[in-house]
């Protein structure tokens, strides 16, 4: 089963070097339950990172 993918989309104009121009944001939009098994996994790989390297930060 394929799951439709959909981005919240966020828009501002700013002023550069005299210009307009317009930024565009788009952030992919996940449930509940995906955005908690995203941060775990984060977590996890953190986690082995600073475990690996903690002792040479005092």
């Amino acid at each position: 089963m394929t799951q439709a993918v959909t981005y919240k989309r966020e828009t501002k104009s700013v002023a550069f070097q005299g210009k307009i121009i317009v930024l565009e944001s788009l952030t992919l939009v996940l449930s509940t339950k995906e955005k908690e098994q995203r941060k775990k996994e984060i977590e996890r790989c953190f986690f082995e990172v600073f475990s690996k390297y903690g002792d040479r930060f005092p």
